[in-house]
């Protein structure tokens, strides 16, 4: 029998989204504008002919540039002909590793709020997600991690740990004490460190993305996973990465191939000509652009009678609603998203989607995606600004 997939709320709002013709908030998809370099790069890709399968871990140009890349912003130096491979997405990237490495029965924990995706993942192989809550700040700064917690949720059956940072759905930036925290627990219970790093460039402020796999001895039970989808604005490409040591590589190649053969052909060499074309300068003003957003959307959301949660990273806020009142009072996250939606035509997500089942939290928050080109994302403002 499937799992409950909560995941499926998003698709729920972004459908009803699409039907009335509302401002998309809910769903990631990240529909600003797609670098002319990664664009032409693709079509010219189908142009030369490359319109057939690739070897099994991608081509060798974008596993190169994959390996430049990790080189330059992780300081580490994998093999790109062992230690990289082009998945299908970072979701296809964690299935694969996930399939590779786990066993049914395995225990992962995972920080709540959590990305459905992770879960859900991990539910469909009987492997078991293992929530371990972060607390939620009062005011509008990050949620805290309790490595006393993470270390209390560690049973005999406990695998791996999944750490998305910065983080789906609270843009949750992992500090480095944190993450050397988690790191620690890891070597002293042997558990591998999955980190979903897809957020890597949607950095704000003073905060400093820090992966497991920098820290001294942790490269060998990282498995990094990240992609192009969010950077390049390609979400419907399909185009990741895998990083992780030899011994691991061979079996998550071979469950990548006999789940998904090949990441798309073209879409491989378009992302290849974005890594090797668009340096520093590029990933600087795409922080700088989506900071901007994140404060038209804190603002409005201020502005409505909702509390935001600013995050240090990623393209999401989520919002309090326990002050608002009135339109969304007394109902459940999911009823005040769909309250929300018919009476201003902006979807957002149900804060319940991303906690346990059962565990009663996240009913009194909405998570919203800044991710929009200006015009929508004003328009979105507009629409909530009002509600007051």
């Amino acid at each position: 029998m499937a799992p409950r997939v909560v995941q499926s709320e998003i698709r729920a709002m972004t459908a009803e989204c699409d039907r009335i013709g509302g401002v998309n908030l809910a769903q990631g998809v990240c529909d600003t504008e797609v670098p002319a370099a990664v664009m032409e790069g693709a079509m010219q890709a189908m142009r030369d002919g490359h319109n057939i399968y690739t070897r099994m871990d991608g081509i060798a140009r974008l596993r190169r540039a994959i390996a430049g890349k990790v080189a330059e912003t992780h300081g580490l130096d994998p093999d790109p002909e062992h230690e990289v491979l082009v998945a299908s997405g970072a979701t296809g990237a964690f299935h694969a590793a996930a399939m590779a490495l786990l066993n049914p029965g395995d225990e992962v924990l995972v920080f709540e709020p959590f990305y459905g995706y992770h879960a859900n993942t991990l539910r469909s192989m009987g492997a078991k997600a293992v929530a371990v809550a972060m607390q939620e700040p009062e005011g509008e700064q990050e949620w805290l991690l309790d490595l006393g917690a993470v270390r209390a949720a560690i049973t005999p059956r406990t695998r791996a740990m999944m750490l998305n940072t910065p983080s789906n759905p609270a843009g949750k930036v992992f500090t480095r004490a944190e993450v050397e925290g988690l790191a620690e627990i890891a070597v002293e219970f042997d558990l591998f460190i999955f980190t979903d790093e897809i957020y890597e460039h949607f950095i704000y402020g003073g905060a400093e993305h820090v992966s497991p796999a920098m820290l001294k001895g942790m490269q060998e039970r990282t498995i990094l996973m990240s992609g192009f989808s969010k950077t390049f604005s390609v979400t419907g490409w399909r185009v990741g990465y895998v990083v992780a040591d030899a011994k691991w590589m061979g079996a998550i190649n071979y469950f990548h191939d006999l789940l998904y053969v090949c990441a798309p052909a073209p879409f491989q060499h378009g992302c290849a000509a974005g890594v090797e074309k668009l340096g520093k300068t590029f990933y600087a003003r795409l922080a700088v652009e989506h900071e901007e957003k994140r404060g038209m959307l804190a603002d409005a959301l201020r502005v409505a009678g909702m509390r935001p949660h600013v995050p240090d990273g990623a393209y999401y806020i989520l919002a309090s609603t326990d002050k608002l009142g009135g339109l969304l009072d007394g109902k459940t996250a999911a009823e005040k998203a769909r309250s929300l939606l018919a009476k201003t035509g902006v979807a957002a997500v149900a804060g319940t989607a991303f906690f346990a089942v059962g565990s009663g939290r996240g009913e009194d928050l909405l998570r919203f995606c800044f991710a929009k080109k200006d015009e929508d994302l004003m328009e979105a403002c507009r629409r909530l600004e009002a509600l007051s």
